[in-house]
């Protein structure tokens, strides 16, 4: 019987060489990036409005391809996966003269797209090639043509696909980088494009995810500890802390409950205090305009679980709460 630690030391090794030699050839790539490969960054990054970038590949080169038109979408350039062969059977009419395609492919002799290159280059702006060899029917065809140069495949296997592909990827993202760079992609129209993420929440302006109005707990500084806890009790969704005002409406501090556990842990007689006597004077803001990675930082610098948001004249105008950001995310 095999002993378990020895196989499983065989295991790790396999996998250590693997990734290494993967590491490798990733590290290799940008010592291959040349003007070809600027070419395309400038042709990609200015295209016009309404133009798509359509990516195709057959295989396991046609899923990067699939998740390089995904990443270029959530950018917002327009942009598909158009599988060759449905291409080849009327899908080709997707192609507009202002588009520009990416094409996927290791070894670039694949009869797919040899067929289809002439056919897309009648009807796309240009054809662009990412192979791992430009000396190929392929990359003879293509206007554009980025090698990545021949890879050995990882294992024994006989060229299952592998390390190929992780040279496809990283080229494909090194492309998406630089042409969000060149279009002027920016955080903001990041967040835009990714409501739904905890990046994209944190992206968005504060104002947009404060507890503001009735969901903010503001109350004056000469007002008694006991009523602020009653105010804070009865404001929608519970929030953990009053924001406390002077008389011109300003920020005068803060009131958490974790203010008032450490009352507590006095008596009872702070309850008829002013709540000006028992607040934090040194509360964590952000203005209205800030993005809320920005409430997220203070959050997680100081360790505590409300900044609040003020305007201009330094009036509170809401409270962001950790909870915001944890369930939004």
């Amino acid at each position: 019987m095999a002993n378990p630690k020895k196989l499983e030391s065989i295991i790790v090794g396999l996998a250590r060489r693997s990734l290494q030699q993967e590491a490798q050839v990733i590290a290799g790539l940008s010592e291959r990036l040349n003007q070809s490969f600027e070419e395309v960054v400038l042709l990609i990054g200015g295209m016009p409005s309404g133009a798509k970038l359509i990516t195709t590949g057959m295989g396991k080169a046609g899923i990067i391809a699939a998740r390089i038109a995904s990443s270029f979408s959530s950018i917002g350039m327009p942009s598909f996966f158009l599988h060759p062969s449905e291409a080849l059977h009327g899908d080709i009419g997707r192609v507009d003269s202002d588009d520009v395609v990416l094409i996927f492919s290791n070894s670039g002799n694949t009869a797919e797209l040899s067929r289809l290159i002439p056919i897309l280059k009648r009807r796309a702006k240009a054809v662009i090639s990412i192979l791992g060899s430009a000396d190929s029917q392929v990359g003879s065809l293509s206007d554009h043509v980025i090698d990545y140069g021949l890879v050995k495949e990882l294992g024994d296997f006989g060229g299952l696909p592998t390390v190929s592909l992780t040279a496809m990827n990283c080229i494909g993202n090194a492309l998406l980088v630089a042409a969000a760079q060149q279009r002027g992609f920016s955080r903001e129209r990041f967040a835009e494009f990714h409501p739904g993420g905890s990046l994209g929440r944190a992206l968005l302006p504060v104002s947009e995810v404060m507890r503001k109005g009735e969901l903010h707990c503001k109350v004056s500084q000469e007002l008694p500890v006991k009523e602020v806890i009653h105010r804070i009790t009865a404001t929608k969704r519970r929030p953990g802390a009053a924001s406390i005002v002077d008389g011109e409406g300003k920020l005068a501090g803060i009131f958490t409950d974790g203010d008032l556990r450490r009352c507590l842990e006095k008596g009872s007689a702070f309850l008829d205090l002013p709540v000006s006597e028992v607040m934090g004077r040194h509360p964590k803001i952000v203005n209205q305009r800030a993005l809320s990675d920005e409430a997220l930082r203070l959050m997680n610098e100081f360790q505590i679980d409300q900044v609040v948001v003020v305007d201009e004249e330094q009036c509170p105008v809401g409270m962001v709460d950790i909870q915001d950001l944890i369930v939004a995310g």
